[in-house]
């Protein structure tokens, strides 16, 4: 195998482009986030209504998953990506206008309260979309030959933009107010919506155009539940997110626990996309191709004991650095989720199989809101931080000995493999 070259990617003009414009979607998405579920807990102080903002999010982002990857699959991504882009402007500019004096001041409090959730829900349905085609996209941008490189620098860059995102959304909460840095997001993405038309349009690989809804959803799932090694690392990630996610109650620990205000809110937050991107830094020099499925079963065992780490915590500095590990050892284990769907996955399924992910792993991302935020209504913010971290190594340990697929997995002849292609 040749020298890896860590900037093969980055020496692609519309790749660079296209990570900008991802940059700035993230920025602006993870901020708007944080912000929300600040302002949301702030006018209610009960942790349950954090986690109903993931319930919001995951209906309609589940349940219109793989009809969202049948359609990415039968259009052109290009102009799908900035129709979502378009669309992500509307709920960033309803959300600022919910959030200004006008309205606090006219509107009562489950007005603003339902109006918030109702475009959190939107957004939901908007995800379902863009996942898919962001991840068809990467493809088309960049030779097979760097699927790997491509998939670690596109991941680092939404690593980069989420701890950026977070960090700034925690203190422009304090410095301008929420409306304010609400704006913000709305100005960012349409400048993302404008780097993107920088974009040529793509051809589209389906040679199915026009296949029935039904036998085109059934050709991705059972591509996904065939492949033992797609499907194996899609299980472990999504338990893991789901029992060991803290961000939906962090500003539970921010307000009530550790007591450290909106700045101390942003920090923790950014602290754990930070560890991720040290780590996906990393792997861009020092690739986790030999012994890969073994690598994955560690990162998220370390994870899970920095789960249970800050949970115990009452210490500032200490409950940053468990969060900096978890965010370490997750993003070792989304570098090799992204690896593998990349290399294993056809570019006539990308947009389905890209679903079938988000369905696993990133619509966990809100029942895990909605389970931290019932749990810590139930057992308390501490209890509930422990509880995931406990399943989180109870999963790992549980998988690692009935799934030996997964355990031996090693992609070094698969990348050779695209390596030597043309």
């Amino acid at each position: 195998m040749s020298k890896q070259d860590p900037y093969a990617a980055l020496r692609i003009k519309e790749f660079n482009i296209f990570l900008f414009v991802r940059f700035l979607l993230v920025f602006g998405w993870s901020m708007q986030f944080i912000v929300i579920e600040w302002q949301v807990y702030s006018i209610t102080k009960d942790p349950l209504s954090l986690g109903i903002i993931g319930l919001m999010e995951i209906i309609p982002a589940f349940s219109m998953a793989l009809f969202a990857g049948h359609i990415v699959d039968q259009k052109e991504k290009r102009n799908l990506l900035a129709t979502c882009t378009a669309a992500f402007s509307l709920i960033s500019l309803g959300l600022f206008l919910l959030t200004t004096e006008s309205v606090i001041a006219s509107w009562s409090t489950n007005a603003v309260l339902y109006s918030i959730y109702g475009l959190v829900f939107f957004g939901g349905f908007l995800r379902s979309f863009f996942g898919p085609t962001i991840f068809s996209l990467v493809a088309l941008l960049v030779p097979k030959k760097i699927y790997h490189n491509a998939a670690t620098w596109s991941t680092s860059t939404w690593k980069t933009a989420s701890v950026s995102g977070a960090l700034f959304g925690g203190f422009f909460i304090s410095w301008i107010g929420v409306d304010k840095t609400l704006c913000l997001v709305f100005v960012l993405v349409i400048l993302s919506l404008i780097f993107t038309f920088l974009i040529k349009k793509k051809p589209i690989l389906n040679k199915k155009i026009g296949e029935p809804v039904k036998e085109s959803l059934k050709a991705g799932v059972q591509f996904v539940f065939k492949n033992k090694a797609i499907l194996g690392v899609l299980t472990l990630d999504m338990i893991a997110v789901l029992f060991g996610g803290t961000v939906a109650i962090l500003s539970v620990f921010a307000q009530d626990v550790l007591k450290v205000g909106p700045e101390g809110f942003g920090i923790l937050n950014a602290s754990i996309s930070m560890g991720s991107i040290v780590t996906m830094f990393i792997t861009t020099y020092i690739p986790i191709d030999k012994n890969t499925g073994k690598k994955m079963l560690i990162s998220v065992f370390v994870f899970g004991l920095s789960i249970i780490a800050f949970g115990l915590s009452s210490i500032f500095w200490v409950s940053i650095l468990a969060l900096f590990i978890s965010g370490a050892a997750d993003g070792i284990s989304m570098v090799i989720r992204q690896t593998i769907l990349q290399l294993k996955t056809p570019d006539d399924m990308r947009g389905r199989v890209s679903s079938v992910n988000s369905m696993f792993v990133g619509s966990s991302n809100e029942l895990g809101a909605f389970e931290s935020g019932l749990a810590a209504k139930i057992l308390g913010p501490v209890a509930a931080v422990v509880f995931g971290g406990t399943m989180t190594l109870i999963t790992v340990v549980t998988t690692g000995i009935a799934n030996p697929t997964l355990r031996d997995l090693d992609l070094t002849k698969d990348i050779e493999a695209t390596e030597n292609e043309d």
